[in-house]
């Protein structure tokens, strides 16, 4: 079997020293080694296919480069792990590797968690939940510079930074794309306000009408939950027994599994989606949304996407932080202000990122006449 190149057989073929070959392959090579001994590095590299020993190198730059990820549930979901698929894509592709603990939903375990991965000699952390809500961070995360994605620091003053999706302008979309099709009847199907998702998607859909000139009927916005035998009564009150010119000509969803309810609900009672009832959904909940008949419209929530934002972010910090991260004073040590080692001044940003419109089949023209 052929030995594994060393740095020292790039330096002899590139006909530098052996240190040069360090500095350059670090990416310590400007202004230290010639531009043209630097090419010869990188291609002597590429010809033996030889690359630095990442441990080694984490040993000598005092970093492990693993981010831990605590999540609530997101694990064991098939729709929200996207976030933690698009934060290890961005994780993968800067030298990292992540390691994940989900907590099953039980926030005891949350602080033991995050200790069992300070004791890894994790570089960062992030905390990802199952649908967006305000979290009670451990305090422990303050050890090392932390993240979280799709919820936020319960703390209002001092907290971690966020990547949260923009549920206002989501809901204000959601409302602006049935109003193009000419629809102004539009009632809103919501979930509880136990999370914050629902009373902001609300928000977006008044903002809607308010930019349109129009006036909000209150008797549209029915919070009554978030699975689909709530959409199929929620709908059912909206439009059983009521007259063609009585009932909605779109019923907006707060997520997926209400417009499905919705749906049947149509076809219990012989009304056509979308030809006397546009509906839409949101979340683009995975195999659910683009395989209803008809395929439903929705707002896509960008799940990959706070993810990468949040380990971009993430790393920007860990870069920036100073060695020596984990020598504190204990388990519940901090920098004094609740915010995270190496997040300075931005600590408590809340990044929003936007949610997607789309346009399948479920949603259509008004009906003639309304």
């Amino acid at each position: 079997m052929n030995r594994k190149a060393t740095a020292l057989d790039v330096a002899k073929l590139a006909g530098v020293s052996r240190s040069a070959v360090s500095l350059v392959l670090n990416g310590r090579g400007d202004g230290n080694v010639a531009l043209e001994s630097q090419q010869r590095i990188r291609e002597a590299a590429a010809a033996l296919n030889y690359s630095p020993n990442k441990i080694a190198l984490s040993l000598r730059n005092q970093q492990s480069r693993v981010i831990g990820i605590v999540s609530d549930q997101v694990v064991t979901s098939p729709f929200d792990g996207n976030i933690i698929a698009g934060a290890d894509a961005v994780a993968r592709s800067q030298g990292f590797v992540t390691v994940v603990m989900d907590t099953e939903l039980d926030e005891s375990r949350d602080e033991s968690a995050v200790e069992t991965l300070l004791d890894r000699q994790v570089d960062g952390l992030m905390y990802v939940t199952v649908g967006l809500r305000p979290l009670h961070v451990p305090p422990n995360m303050a050890r090392v510079p932390s993240i979280l994605a799709n919820c936020f620091d319960d703390r209002p003053d001092a907290g971690l930074p966020a990547v949260i999706p923009d549920e206002v302008r989501g809901g204000r979309e959601a409302a602006k794309h049935v109003m193009s099709l000419g629809h102004r009847d539009i009632a809103f199907l919501a979930g509880d306000s136990l999370t914050p998702a629902a009373p902001r998607r609300i928000e977006g859909y008044r903002e809607a009408f308010t930019g349109a000139g129009l006036s909000v009927n209150e008797d549209r916005v029915l919070q009554v939950g978030w699975d689909i035998d709530a959409g199929f009564h929620g709908a059912m009150k909206l439009l059983d027994g009521v007259e063609p010119a009585g009932r909605p000509t779109a019923i907006l969803c707060a997520n997926d599994r209400l417009a499905i309810g919705v749906v049947l609900a149509c076809y219990r009672l012989g009304l056509s989606v979308p030809q006397d009832v546009s509906v839409m959904g949101y979340d683009d909940e995975f195999r659910i949304a683009r395989n209803m008949v008809p395929a439903l419209s929705t707002m896509a929530l960008p799940l990959r996407e706070m993810g990468a934002a949040a380990m971009t972010a993430l790393l920007t910090d860990v870069g920036s932080a100073p060695t020596g991260k984990h020598d504190d004073d204990g388990p519940g040590a901090s920098n004094g202000s609740g915010s995270s080692a190496g997040t300075g001044a931005a600590a408590s940003e809340v990044t929003m990122v936007p949610c997607r419109l789309v346009v399948r089949d479920s949603t259509g023209p008004v009906p003639a006449g309304r």
